[in-house]
């Protein structure tokens, strides 16, 4: 599959470990194989939790690594993260801070639990420090395949003009993919409408022309 996806001229994979945000990093050595089989840029999530943890994907040759809800619960992750790995210009392009939102609300640990940082805010913490991707997840659209969250995303990029948006949760069509481009955001994640036959190969690989599309 992934070698079809890089053949349509595809460039990011999106892979998040369910596993991996249990604690059990067993599925790390498929990451691994796809790493040393294909040339193909992978952004990659799901229980990243520690500095180390995140050394350590970087050099196996993970392009972006997301961290979400110690970044969120640890106030001192990211700045540690920003010191110890990053530098600005790593930060920008090595890693990508997950932002899942229900309603303007932070949600974490698989979105059981809600943070008291307001969103808006928690975007100007993560800047300063020098982080400026971010993959947002519209939660109430995640999986129901009605339509990305463009007025959710449209507040972010408002506040906040300058951050690399990744929009998740809800895209079902070529259209939706248009409309977040009008808006400014940088890519997408496509999943369910693909293997539910609403948007092709054959499309994504036309719309690469144009912009970036993660899986």
């Amino acid at each position: 599959m992934i070698e079809k996806y890089k053949s349509n001229g595809t460039e990011f994979i999106h892979i998040i470990d369910l596993n991996g945000a249990k604690g059990d990093f067993s599925n790390q050595k498929y990451l691994f194989d796809i790493i040393n089989k294909t040339s193909i840029k992978i952004q990659y999530g799901g229980g990243i939790r520690s500095i180390d943890k995140v050394k350590e994907l970087i050099d196996a040759g993970v392009h972006r690594v997301i961290v979400g809800t110690q970044a969120i619960t640890n106030v001192n992750f990211l700045q540690e993260l920003s010191q110890e790995v990053c530098g600005k210009e790593k930060c920008q392009d090595q890693v990508v801070v997950a932002i899942d939102v229900l309603d303007e609300v932070i949600k974490y640990s698989g979105w059981m639990e809600s943070s008291p940082i307001k969103l808006m805010d928690y975007v100007d913490k993560c800047l300063n420090l020098g982080f400026f991707r971010f993959l947002c997840t519209d939660i109430d659209k995640d999986g129901k395949l009605g339509g990305a969250g463009v007025s959710l995303y449209k507040k972010l990029l408002e506040h906040s003009p300058f951050i690399k948006l990744i929009a998740s949760g809800g895209i079902s069509s070529m259209k939706d993919i248009e409309d977040l481009q009008k808006i400014k955001v940088e890519s997408c994640v496509v999943g369910k409408a693909i293997y539910e036959g609403r948007i092709s190969i054959e499309e994504i690989k036309d719309w690469n022309l144009k912009a970036l599309i993660s899986f």
